[in-house]
Order: C-alpha cells, then structure tokens, then sequence
C-alpha cells in the first residue's frame, strides 16, 4: 500500500498581518523559518486559520509562492484554493502548483451551493482535474455540506481525491469515516490524540502554531505507540486547545501564538484582536507552554 503523502503534523500557518491590516510577509517567512527550526514538516498555506476567507485571490497566492520559496522542498506544502466557483478553484489549484504546492484543501460548495451527492462530486471532480492531490474539507456546521461515509466513497473513486479533512469535531463521525478504510485527517484540536489512535492518517492542526514543538511531540510518541507518553504531553495542550475551540478560533489562535513567540499580528478585519479581559484566560490556559515554546 502507497504510504499517505500527508501524514503526521501538517501546520495550517497563520497569516501575519502588519498594523494596517496588510499581509506582513517579512514577518511570514520569519515564522516559517521559527516553524521548520522546531521541526514542522508540513504546511497550510493561506489555511482557514490563515484567514483565506479574508485574502483576496491575488494575495492568497503571495503566501502561496512566498512561503513556498521559503520553505525550498524542506517540509510538504498544501495551498488552500477554496473558492465559490469550481472554475476559480482550478485556476488557483494550477497557479498553486506552478508555485510548489504538492496537494490542494478545497471547501465543498458554499453559499447556496449543491448539497446533494452527485453536485458535490461534481465539484470535486472539476477541481482534481487541475492535476493536483485534493484534500475535501469536512465542516458542515459552516459551510450545510456533510461528507458522509457513501459521499466519501464516492469522492475517493474520483482520480486525484486523496482525502478528507475532518472539522466536524464529533469523533465519531470521524471514526465513521475512517471504517471506510479511506485516509482521513484530522482538523479538530481538541481530538489528536483520540484521533490519532482511533487510526487518523494526517493533521491539519490550526492550533500547532501556538505550541509547535509541543504538538509535535504528540504526534510523534502516537505514531510510535507510546500512549502514556502522549497522553502526558497532551495534557500540556488540552487547555488550551480546548479553550481556543470552544469560540473565537482564530482570534484565540493569534493571541496565544503571540503568547509563545509565534505572534503573526493581529487577525485581519472583519475579525478583531481578542479584547484585553480575555487575554488572562488564554495565558491561564497555556501555562508552561509559554516558556517551553519560546524560539
């Protein structure tokens, strides 16, 4: 069996942002470099956690290609080119893949889009034909699409689909998705370790910007079975990780990471800076991560 091209800790990157709200790429590759120095070997870029919402198609490819320059083949890198039409997400599949990208994270339709079966395959189909890997995002709550088990079978038949990234933050629907015996990665924060042992293939971890070395460390007695052993660090990051999912993501994201030295800024409107009464509880919440996670 062909090892899944996506395992292990894939960090979905923070976009940093300047004072004015301007995307801060100094300040990007800096934090890409702090990231692979900690050991990270795969990236999102332009990820949900990176506000891709928010980053015109125009700017959304700038952190594709100057974060692919930076990384220079030493970590995986997956471009989100999530889009209304399926037509635009080809077009920024391709011009992710001119830029380095070795597997793309597509939203399902949204906004009023199809929600039935055969649209959704549809969609998916159109999009692998822009010849890159293609990770579908599970997260019904946000977008009115669920990818069941059968729509999973369906996707997986279609040439070029890999996976499925599940947010839905029920573990088991996740499980259900995995009896498939599909690969399945992971994007809820508060279920790696349950995740991961229920047979998880990959991460897509928003969080691990905040506490990398400690996310990683996780990742890495899981894969080799030492279970007390991450049961242990995991209890270092279930505060926190617990506390940035239960509201406010991103902005929690932003402001712990900064907490740990992995500050990108602030997040860009329409979202605002965690209010200052907040901020007790995200360093109640880290704890120790703040020094052990200092570059």
């Amino acid at each position: 069996m062909t090892a899944f091209a996506f395992s292990g800790l894939n960090l979905a990157l923070a976009t940093p942002f300047d004072d004015a709200g301007r995307v801060d790429f100094a300040r990007l590759e800096a934090n890409i470099e702090r990231y692979l120095g900690a050991g990270i070997t795969g990236f999102v870029l332009s990820s949900g956690t990176g506000m891709h919402v928010y980053l015109s198609p125009d700017e959304a490819q700038q952190v594709i290609e100057r974060g692919a320059k930076v990384i220079n083949g030493r970590a995986r890198i997956i471009a989100q080119t999530s889009a209304l039409m399926a037509e635009d997400v080809v077009m920024r599949t391709k011009r992710a893949q001119d830029a380095g990208a070795e597997g793309v994270m597509v939203l399902p339709p949204f906004f009023e889009g199809p929600t039935d079966d055969e649209g959704v395959v549809a969609f998916y189909a159109e999009v692998a034909s822009a010849g890159l890997p293609v990770i579908g995002y599970n997260v019904p709550h946000a977008v009115g699409v669920e990818i069941t088990p059968d729509l999973f079978r369906k996707l997986a038949a279609i040439p070029g689909f890999a996976s499925v990234k599940d947010s839905s933050g029920d573990l088991a629907a996740q499980a259900s998705l995995m009896r498939t015996g599909l690969p399945v990665m992971n994007g809820a924060d508060t279920l790696v370790p349950y995740a991961l042992l229920a047979g998880a293939s990959g991460l897509i971890w928003g969080g691990a910007n905040i506490a990398p070395k400690t996310c990683l460390a996780v990742v890495k007695a899981a894969q080799e079975g030492r279970w007390a052993e991450a049961r242990a660090l995991w209890r270092k990051l279930e505060p926190i990780m617990s506390l940035i999912w239960a509201g406010d993501y991103v902005q929690s994201v932003y402001a712990a990471a900064a907490m740990t030295g992995h500050g990108a800024g602030n997040p860009r409107k329409p979202l605002r800076a965690l209010p200052a009464d907040r901020l007790p509880a995200i360093r109640e919440a880290l704890g120790d991560l703040i020094d052990a996670e200092k570059p």
